[in-house]
């Protein structure tokens, strides 16, 4: 048996599954958990990469290795190979207005032409222009720009500062692929956009390589293959082997909506973000900051594990007799509200209840990544079903209301660790060549139940909660 692994570091945690190359069946798996916040060591990462794969048994066998990772991570090198700072996460907003002077500068409409993006607090780019502004000194020592996924695999192929790693910082052996690398804001089909890189940093910088699908990024000092890795969300669409016509939903830290497709979109709104997929096409995607969270905060302030949760919310009426949670938690990415804050509305008497509190939390998460489908739509993307994964879409009230939320007809895959599939299958095509056919075990439709009165509540609070 041919094994190959795929690695998901995920924000929360590492995830390892270890699959027959030629089957895709499960042998093995592992996973190790991130610290928590908004900035992170990168080596935090690496510990918890090394703890998976021995939860997951080793090495032993395995002939091809993929990382996919947490998109838009900012991790900037000395000349070294040294880590010069914490690497500021998809979800830190403190580059807020960073976003906003380099769209300012460039203009929205040269931004989505240029690399298929206009900047959002979550963008590589960002984060950099905020280093140059906050931390000028520590800007000035980058000489290479990484993401978490480039990173790991560089470390993994042997390279690093030199007391840590059997190959040296060598800056130039750096790789990344085009899903990653369309998170940055300051890369398009053409290749990197230097200019963009300079007005963000202040300076050029090494920057990785950008591989093909399918291309090796080298091998482990062990003689592993190493494929060239994914974002994240382009590896859970290669792990569920999306096709036309497929929206993925996903409900993890984060919450997304994307779709694959043959041609680029450029959103000159900034609302859909024309991402590269891991197979040489596209990912338009929208993703929220409020996501799982939103169940876990209501959770805590019930008093009840995320089980009981649904429980509590599946005895509330559809609509949770007008009670609405518009969910910003920690701001939001799609709407662009990095300053905004969560809100109730609509409670009385009769809804101010456990069910009803639980109800609209579980709606309010969902009508966001509606809002999200809505716009991914709107930029020409044909829905013919939606694929619902992500922890939370075990939640039986998360299906039932998925079901009246969307328009579209939802299925909820078997449970799995999609983005490390992904890269598992990457690992795979670069093993032997061809992109692999493994089986997807995708359930029928769950019974449409669409209810529109959901969304227009919700649409009549989130106008008065960002007025």
């Amino acid at each position: 048996m041919t094994l190959v692994a795929g690695v998901d570091s995920s924000t929360q945690s590492c995830k390892v599954v270890i699959r027959d190359a030629a089957t895709g069946a499960l042998v093995r798996s592992g996973r190790a958990a991130h610290p928590d916040g908004t900035e992170v060591d990168p080596a935090a990462w690496w510990g918890a990469l090394l703890t998976a794969f021995a939860d997951a048994g080793g090495f032993d066998g395995v002939e091809a290795i993929s990382i996919a990772g947490q998109q838009h991570g900012m991790v900037v090198l000395d000349a070294d190979g040294r880590v010069i700072r914490p690497a500021l996460l998809w979800n830190d907003t403190r580059s807020a207005q960073a976003a906003r002077d380099l769209i300012d500068e460039v203009g929205a409409d040269a931004y989505a032409r240029r690399t298929g993006v206009v900047p959002v607090a979550s963008f590589t780019a960002t984060k950099l222009r905020w280093l140059r502004d906050a931390e000028p000194e520590n800007a000035a020592r980058v000489a290479a720009v990484a993401l978490p996924h480039d990173w790991l695999t560089w470390r993994l192929r042997g390279f690093g500062p030199a007391d840590e790693s059997p190959l040296g910082p060598v800056l130039e052996e750096l790789a990344t692929d085009r899903s990653d690398a369309s998170g940055t804001a300051y890369w398009g089909e053409g290749g990197y956009d230097r200019d963009l890189l300079v007005r963000a940093l202040g300076h050029d910088a090494i920057l990785p390589r950008v591989l093909g699908p399918g291309e090796a990024a080298g091998r482990t000092p062990d003689g592993i293959l190493v494929g060239p890795g994914a974002g994240d969300n382009a590896g859970a669409a290669l792990g569920l082997d999306a096709a036309s016509g497929d929206v993925v939903v996903s409900i993890g830290t984060s919450g997304t909506v994307f779709a694959v497709t043959d041609a680029a979109i450029a959103d000159a709104s900034g609302t859909v973000a024309g991402f590269a997929d891991a197979t040489g096409r596209f990912l338009p995607l929208i993703a929220t900051l409020n996501a799982a969270r939103v169940l876990d905060a209501t959770a805590g302030v019930l008093g009840v594990d995320h089980a009981e949760l649904g429980r509590l919310a599946l005895e509330a009426d559809p609509g949770a007799s007008g009670a609405v949670l518009v969910p910003y938690f920690e701001g939001e990415r799609t709407p662009n509200l990095p300053d905004a804050t969560a809100s109730f509305s609509g409670l009385t008497l009769r809804n101010t209840t456990r069910p009803s509190i639980a109800r609209a939390a579980v709606e309010g998460l969902l009508c966001g990544l509606a809002d999200g489908l809505d716009a991914v739509r709107g930029q020409g993307v044909e829905a013919q079903r939606i694929l619902l994964i992500g922890g939370a879409a075990q939640n039986p009230a998360v299906q039932v209301a998925a079901t009246q939320v969307f328009d579209v007809p939802v299925v909820v895959p078997a449970p799995g660790e999609y983005v490390a599939d992904g890269a598992a299958r990457q690992a795979a095509w670069v093993l032997t060549g061809e992109r692999p056919a493994w089986p997807i075990e995708a359930g029928e439709p769950l019974p449409g139940d669409t209810r529109p009165e959901i969304r227009r509540r919700y649409a009549a609070a989130q106008a008065r909660a960002t007025a």
